[in-house]
């Protein structure tokens, strides 16, 4: 399988290249810094994106890493399946909506969503159900600019697709669950799209929450979330806590729980990307593609690292 990495030089990047190589894969980076071995283009210019539209079509598929989100560089893959793994709900619904013909795209295909949308498909969601869905990332591990500026514009924003009938305002909602070692956690009400990826096609509601494995570094969300005006200063925090993550999906009405868990928010990301592009090639499946028409629980366990629980 021929693929070419938008990003491949950042964390996400470097761990999907790792592993698209170590699947017998090629892997071709593509970036503004794309080393020796890549190509070097800036997918937010002209000539950026004619290089990409000309790298596309050498490629089986486009795993888009950059953290951009254009719709320039959708059209600019054109049919060659693109696997994006942003968290943004207003961009992969402009994604769903723009799939041209013949094409394809996953939306959604790291953590959350991507790991969180395969946990609640796996309870079997029907309409008028409720989930919650609980993101633990570590605050100790140093991410990217793209995951700084998502964290940063949820500030002073509504869910985008949230089931309450009003706005719902991001980091300002609470709820307490158990993290994975068992201790009660404060999480924040946080725009990760799996209400509109599998809410919307499921009838059920769902809600995500967001915590740091730091407490302090959890409440200074919710006083951004308060204050949107200190949003700023979360590119300057330091980096307090540690590189564990996880998400926990509930189903309200059985209490049914599925969980999954590692370390390295980057490195798992990039993983589980490179596994879904090549699920997406080997299937040939077009239009707008859930990782839950991918990949079952399971079967992230062993390749990935990850650890399940409630399956």
């Amino acid at each position: 399988m021929k693929t070419l990495v938008l990003g491949g030089t950042g964390a996400v990047g470097t761990a999907a290249v790792e592993a698209l190589r170590e699947r017998g894969h090629e892997a071709l980076v593509a970036g503004r810094r794309a080393g020796a071995q890549g190509i070097v283009l800036d997918a937010a210019t002209r000539t950026g994106l004619s290089r990409l539209a000309e790298a596309s079509r050498w490629a089986d598929v486009v795993l888009d890493l950059s953290g951009l989100e254009r719709a320039e560089v959708q059209r600019a893959v054109g049919t060659t399946p693109l696997v994006d793994v942003s968290a943004s709900s207003t961009h992969l619904e402009h994604l769903a909506m723009n799939v041209p013909h013949g094409g394809a795209v996953l939306l959604g295909a790291g953590i959350a969503p991507g790991v969180s949308t395969v946990l609640v498909r796996a309870l079997d969601p029907a309409p008028g159900d409720e989930f919650d869905i609980g993101v633990m990332l570590g605050a100790g591990e140093a991410h990217g600019a793209a995951a700084v500026r998502w964290t940063m514009g949820l500030a002073g924003t509504p869910v985008h697709c949230a089931p309450e009938s009003s706005p719902v305002m991001n980091l300002r909602s609470v709820r307490r669950f158990s993290s994975q070692s068992g201790a009660d956690r404060l999480f924040l009400r946080a725009d990760f799209p799996d209400d509109l990826l599998v809410g919307r096609s499921t009838g059920a509601a769902v809600r995500s929450w967001l915590a740091l494995d730091s407490r302090i570094a959890t409440w200074v969300l919710r006083a951004v979330g308060a204050v949107p005006a200190l949003a700023p200063a979360l590119s300057r925090a330091p980096h307090i806590g540690a590189d564990a993550w996880s998400v926990t999906a509930i189903h309200r009405g059985s209490g049914r729980t599925l969980s999954a868990s590692g370390r390295g928010q980057s490195r798992a990301t990039g993983r589980i990307a490179a596994l879904a592009a090549e699920r997406l090639v080997d299937r040939g499946l077009r239009g707008a593609i859930t990782m839950d028409a991918l990949i079952e629980p399971g079967e992230l366990a062993a390749p990935e690292g990850l650890r399940l629980t409630g399956v």
